[in-house]
């Protein structure tokens, strides 16, 4: 499963950026406000990615890290929100505002968000309050391993049960990690926080 996309930038719109890696030019729907982040065209930027699939459509949308692609994520479970709205709300409003407008229950400030009706931001506050402050933090033990955990996310699993299984494991094997080289040492806890995470 992709990651995130690394490249030259070689177009920005009002709602996309294009970034060329590989002989490959990929067009990738963006937040606005995560757009304006971006380096400008000729730059180098690494574009966090979700693969939005259907039958009759495919379309990849972008972000600033992934802390904002959890935001995404954590917004298309409230009904009637779906990656183009969810893409369009993030692009109203900050991380910060949304996170203490959610954790506030003010759905006022939410309402003011372009596009963004009283009922679905009712239905995000009932939804995320909470849940958007949990997905920012993570184990001090885990940063090192940030890119395991992304890649077990992308694999299906939850990224909070995979922060703290992979944090479990580098307690558990210190002693084994301690003897082994990075790629070897991290090849051992992707393989062992799979094992957990299946409930193997």
């Amino acid at each position: 499963m992709f990651n995130s996309i690394r490249g030259l930038v070689t177009e920005k719109r009002q709602d996309a950026i294009c970034v060329e890696t590989g002989g490959i030019e990929w067009d990738i729907a963006v937040p606005a406000t995560d757009l304006k982040s971006f380096p400008p065209v000729g730059g180098t930027a690494r574009v966090f990615i979700w693969l939005y699939h259907r039958e009759d459509q495919m379309r990849l949308y972008g972000f600033l890290d992934d802390r904002r692609r959890d935001t995404f994520l954590e917004l298309q479970k409230v009904e009637g929100i779906g990656p183009k709205a969810a893409a369009k709300i993030m692009g109203g409003i900050s991380q910060a505002e949304l996170e203490r407008a959610l954790d506030s229950g003010d759905v006022e400030r939410l309402e003011a968000v372009p596009g963004l009706g009283k009922k679905t931001a009712q239905k995000m506050v009932l939804t995320l309050k909470g849940k958007l402050a949990v997905t920012a933090t993570r184990p001090a033990s885990v940063a090192p391993h940030a890119e395991l955990v992304d890649a077990l996310v992308g694999m299906g699993y939850d990224r909070k049960s995979s922060s703290e299984i992979i944090a479990r494991c580098v307690r558990e094997l210190e002693t084994e990690l301690a003897a082994l080289e990075k790629a070897e040492a991290e090849k051992l806890l992707f393989k062992r926080a799979i094992v957990l995470l299946s409930g193997a």
